[in-house]
Order: C-alpha cells, then structure tokens, then sequence
C-alpha cells in the first residue's frame, strides 16, 4: 500500500494583470492556508517521502511553504507536466518519477485535474478548493504500477476552511 497526498495549489493573486498564470503567486490567504496544510500533515504523521510540484508560481510556494512546516527533508521536484494537467497525465508523471522507496508521495498542483485525479482514483466527487488537501490509500506496492483505473481510498480530505484548530 501506497499513500498518495494530492494537494491543490493555495489561494494566488490576481492583482498583477500583466502576470503570465504560469507566473500568478500566493495572496494572503494563500500565504496563511499553505503553512496550515503543513502543519497538518507534520501533525497527521503524513510527512511525504517525496514531493513532486507543478513549476506554475503559485504551485512551487505552496510547495515549499508546506515542505517546511511539514518537515521534509527531501527536495522538492519540479514538473513542467503538472502545470494545469489531466488526471492521465498526473498520473504518468507519478510512474516514471516516484521513487519506488517512497510510501508517501505528495503532490502539488491545479484543478480541474487535481480534484478529477481525487474522483477518478477514490470514485467519490468531492469539492476541491484552493489548498485542499485528499489522502488516498493505494493498493499498489510500487509507483509504477498506478493507473486511472487504480482503485484507492478516500482515507481524508481537509479543505482550509473547514480546519478551524485541526492544525493546532
């Protein structure tokens, strides 16, 4: 078994229109709601193995801030593919990159294919907001062997909002 944490990208700013999306960063909340996520998951005894990110702005910060707080000890990769990705693609980079050693592998990224990826993977549509955060469980003893069709387990999702101390 396998875990996988999916996190979506914290809340980023829309301030600079002159901004490229690939280059939009984290607003206030986004800066407050990323550290959280971190917590959590020190807190959950989830501190991933191996992160993998999108190079988009606001998907490296939220990477970074959560890695920290978390406690990683790795380094963080950067994935040009995961930038606004489909679940079949999300899902291709994680078997060609996931170290097979990794039991816990975190990554961060964009909706809509992030929240689909969580659907697909656990058969429950669930809302996905800026910085949620889903655990899903993975019958697979290896990364390479997961595909969409990988039946998991929605074992928990944390939206921000709803945390209210879960952090603490």
């Amino acid at each position: 078994m396998k875990t996988l944490l999916v996190l979506r990208h914290a809340k980023s700013s829309w301030k600079d229109h002159g901004l490229e999306d690939h280059d939009r960063t984290l607003n206030k909340r986004g800066t407050k709601d990323a550290p959280a996520m971190g917590k959590l998951i020190r807190k959950k005894k989830l501190t991933p193995d191996w992160i993998q990110s999108s190079t988009a702005l606001r998907a490296r910060k939220t990477a970074e801030m959560v890695a920290e707080v978390s406690k990683f000890s790795g380094e963080i990769q950067f994935e040009e593919e995961l930038y606004l990705a489909r679940p079949a693609t999300i899902v291709a980079v994680i078997q060609r990159s996931a170290p097979p050693s990794a039991e816990t592998v975190l990554i961060v990224g964009h909706n809509p294919g992030f929240g689909e990826l969580v659907e697909i993977l656990t058969g429950q549509k669930q809302l996905f907001p800026t910085a949620a955060l889903a655990q899903i469980e993975l019958p697979v003893e290896r990364w390479d062997e997961l595909t969409p069709e990988t039946e998991g387990k929605l074992i928990d999702l944390w939206r921000p909002k709803e945390l209210a101390g879960e952090s603490e």
